[in-house]
């Protein structure tokens, strides 16, 4: 295990070591609080030694971005004393560790019974059981001040980071993905650029909120892995765009596909990606997939694919995964 027993230290990351544990919807909040369950959850995992960072799961900007009714929230100041207590008690059971705090807002991949209204996305689109309607410029440049204000609450959270939610299907990959993006504006698929302008207007905002100390990662469904859908060289692309901006980790995983891929499970199975995303940048890149084995995060490393790698249900089934 010597690759993921390595640090890095690069930018404004500081990690004892390369093992991460990724963001996974619990489920266990209460009207966006986590609870104490929600907690213990965190707290037995974050003892594992090898973690160099822990990214907590993907939390609401807003009610409209609402993707379960169990989901952590990042929408208001009332969760920051519970998001408080709970980092306070993961920093506790291992003060070495990194801490990031997932903000996020669904679009159109959730529904009216979980929000209590009207779905949106990039455009007019059915991605579960009921339409979306597309944002208007005013309302994209309104939810990118709301991840500012969620940036803000993370920081005040006691987190050592934040990271953008722009992968799975969700509202801003559904502005990545030609599969889902199809405006006229400048916010449509034209162009790359244009597919990331929601995704690099708020990087901005978030940056001048949280200031130029504060890491910021961005998780990019750089690839949907289906036809006529966003590419491995889309990502490839995207991350020299996004290098530009100011922020530090790229975590890579599928886009409209989510986080499997019906053509592989061979471990690390999007690791054809960042093997094209590092040629293109020098970020940090993350990567996860069906890592089973110390033995396959080592190698991905080695093999010069990633430079951090997400495991994430096998240290949720086994919290002492790797220690023996």
């Amino acid at each position: 295990m010597n690759e993921i027993k390595e640090p890095l230290i690069q930018k404004r990351i500081r990690l004892e070591h390369r093992l991460v544990f990724p963001p996974m919807a619990t489920r266990t909040s209460d009207d966006g609080i986590p609870r104490a369950d929600t907690v213990e959850h965190y707290v037995k995992i974050a003892k594992n030694p090898l973690i160099g960072l822990m990214i907590t799961e993907h939390s609401y900007i807003t009610p409209q971005g609402k993707a379960d009714p169990n989901q952590a929230s990042f929408s208001s100041d009332e969760v920051v004393a519970a998001q408080s207590a709970l980092t306070t008690a993961i920093h506790r059971a291992n003060p070495s560790l990194c801490l990031f705090a997932q903000i996020n807002h669904a679009g159109a991949f959730t529904s009216r019974e979980v929000t209590g209204m009207p779905l949106v996305s990039a455009s007019p689109v059915k991605l579960k059981e009921e339409p979306a309607r597309a944002l208007t410029i005013d309302e994209i440049q309104n939810l990118e001040r709301e991840f500012m204000q969620a940036a803000i609450r993370v920081k005040q959270s006691g987190y050592n980071g934040v990271e953008i939610h722009s992968a799975h299907g969700y509202l801003l990959n559904q502005f990545y993905s030609p599969l889902v993006n199809h405006r006229t504006d400048e916010y449509g698929p034209q162009t790359l650029e244009n597919r990331l302008r929601f995704l690099v207007e708020t990087i901005r905002l978030v940056r001048g909120a949280v200031g130029a100390a504060y890491p910021i990662s961005v998780r990019l469904g750089g690839a949907d892995y289906m036809q006529g859908g966003s590419t491995t060289e889309d990502a490839a692309a995207a991350a020299e765009i996004l290098s530009r901006e100011d922020i530090d980790l790229i975590d890579l995983s599928g886009g409209m596909c989510r986080y499997t891929r019906e053509d592989t499970k061979a471990p690390g199975y999007f690791s054809d990606m960042s093997a094209a995303v590092k040629q293109c940048t020098d970020l940090p890149v993350m990567v996860t997939g069906g890592i089973r084995t110390p033995e396959q995060a080592d190698q991905l490393i080695k093999d010069g694919k990633a430079d951090l790698v997400g495991v994430g249900r096998a240290l949720w089934q086994n919290p002492d995964w790797g220690i023996n």
